[in-house]
C-alpha cells in the first residue's frame, strides 16, 4: 500500500524524498522509481520529510516506529506531521497522537477502506481522525489519494476514524464469510454458480463483497489484495471494541473464527476470498494435529 501511495504522489508532482520498509529490496525499488532516498533508519525519514505517511501491519509495529527510545520517527520531529494509514486499534492511534504532541509534531489517522490497486490509482476511500487543524494541513495530499477528495472524509477526534474502519471491516468480513458459505452450499447442491451469483446480485443477497470476491471464490483465484490474516486481525479489533462496550457480536465472532482457521490451515496469505476454500466441498483438506 505504502509503495503505491508513494508512486501515486510522485505522479501528482509531490517530491517523495524518503522511503523506509523492513523489506529493504522493496524500499530500494520504490526509491529508484520515485527518486527518494531509501533510508535504513526511521529517524532519517523524519529528518528528510515534512509529511510522513505510515502503513504498518499491527499495533506492535505501530508502537515500534513511534518508540520513545531508540530509532524512531519521533526523533527531532518538531513541526512534522504524520499521516498514519494502518488498520490498528483506535487506542493506539490516540497514543501516537499524544506522543507526537509531546514531540511538538502532529498526527492524523487516515484509515483506508480500499486496496493496493486503488492506492496506485489514487482512489482510496480515506477516513480521517485527529485534530481538524492537522487534517486541513495535509488535505491537499489526501485529496490526490482519494479521487480528488471525493472519497475523503473527516470523521472526528483521534481514534474515531479507526473505530469506523473497524466496523467497516467487521461487516465486510461477515459478508465475505457468508458469501463463501452461500456459494459453497450452492456448489454442493449442484447449482450453476454463475447463475447463482447473478441472482444474488439482483436480490437481497447482493453486496460489495459479491462484486469483489464472488467470481474469485468460484474460480479459486485468491490473488492477495486483502489477506485472510488481515481479516482475522481486523475482526479481532472490532470484537475487542464490542467487548469493551458490552455488545454481543456473534456474527463477527463466527467470521473471525473462519479467518483464524484460514491462518491455522496455512491459508492466511491468500486473499480473504480464500475463506471459500473452507466452505467448498473437496477443496481444502484440514491439517492434522
Amino acid at each position: 500500500m505504502g509503495a503505491n501511495m508513494a508512486r501515486r504522489l510522485k505522479d501528482c508532482g509531490y517530491p517523495v524524498v524518503a522511503v523506509y520498509d523492513v523489506n529493504k529490496a522493496l524500499a530500494l525499488t520504490v526509491a529508484g522509481e520515485t527518486g527518494a532516498q531509501a533510508c535504513t533508519a526511521l529517524a532519517d525519514v523524519t529528518a528528510l520529510a515534512e509529511v510522513i505517511i505510515t502503513v504498518v501491519t499491527d499495533d506492535k509495529a505501530m508502537r515500534k516506529i513511534f518508540a520513545t527510545k531508540g530509532d524512531s520517527l519521533l526523533a527531532k520531529a518538531a513541526g512534522k506531521i504524520f499521516i498514519n494509514c494502518a488498520t490498528i486499534s483506535p487506542e493506539v492511534h490516540v497514543e501516537v497522537e499524544k506522543l507526537a504532541k509531546k514531540a511538538k509534531a502532529q498526527s492524523l489517522e487516515a484509515c483506508m477502506a480500499s486496496s493496493i490497486t486503488q492506492a496506485r490509482q489514487g482512489t482510496l476511500y480515506l477516513m480521517c481522525g485527529g485534530e481538524e487543524s492537522a487534517f486541513k494541513k495535509v488535505k491537499a495530499i489526501l485529496e490526490k489519494l482519494s479521487d480528488n477528495g471525493k472519497l475523503l472524509r473527516y470523521i472526528g477526534k483521534a481514534g474515531t476514524a479507526a473505530q469506523v474502519k473497524a466496523l467497516v471491516n467487521m461487516v465486510m468480513n461477515i459478508n465475505t464469510a457468508g458469501l463463501a458459505e452461500g456459494l459453497g452450499l450452492g456448489q454442493a447442491l449442484g447449482l450453476d454458480l454463475t447463475m447463482l451469483r447473478e441472482v444474488f446480485s439482483q436480490t437481497g443477497a447482493n453486496s460489495r463483497v459479491l462484486v469483489t470476491d464472488g467470481e474469485d471464490m468460484q474460480n479459486r483465484d485468491h490473488s492477495c489484495f486483502f489477506s485472510g490474516a488481515h481479516a482475522a486481525k481486523d475482526s479481532g479489533i472490532a470484537l475487542a471494541l464490542a467487548k469493551k462496550n458490552k455488545i454481543d457480536a456473534p456474527l463477527a465472532a463466527a467470521a473471525k473464527k473462519q479467518f483464524d482457521r484460514m491462518v491455522r490451515e496455512g491459508l492466511g496469505g491468500l486473499d480473504k476470498s480464500g475463506v471459500a476454500e473452507l466452505t467448498f466441498k473437496g477443496r481444502h483438506k484440514k491439517k492434522r494435529k
